[in-house]
């Protein structure tokens, strides 16, 4: 496990992700800033940071902990993404896209997961 955690495509459909996440959570609403935008944003941080800190554990066995960790941050995010869409904070189709982009990094990191199992 000498390789980077830059160099994982998972880390990198994460850190896209988590950037579209806050240009997103801009617009919503003030009353949301303490609440649904600070933890979309935290969730969102946690995939990259999770795969990240995994990788830098050095066993498999720690990787992989920290690999389903990422997992069930992005099915957070993914969740309250679509809770975002249906209150009418995200127009359909950028909570569509950023639903989209949340199904590719699962398909990448469940990928990578299954290779360490």
């Amino acid at each position: 496990m000498t390789e980077t955690f830059r160099n994982l495509i998972a880390w990198q459909k994460a850190k896209a992700l988590s950037l579209n996440v806050y240009a997103a959570t801009k617009r919503f609403p003030d009353h949301e800033q303490f609440g649904m935008v600070a933890q979309l944003r935290r969730a969102s941080v946690s995939v990259m940071s999770n795969i990240a800190e995994g990788r830098g554990r050095g066993t498999v066995g720690d990787f992989r902990h920290f690999l389903r960790q990422a997992r069930g941050s992005l099915y957070e995010v993914e969740s309250q993404l679509e809770l975002a869409r249906d209150l009418g904070y995200l127009k359909k189709e950028e909570g569509d896209k950023l639903l989209q982009d949340c199904d590719e990094a699962s398909k990448v990191l469940n990928g990578l997961i299954k290779s360490y199992d």
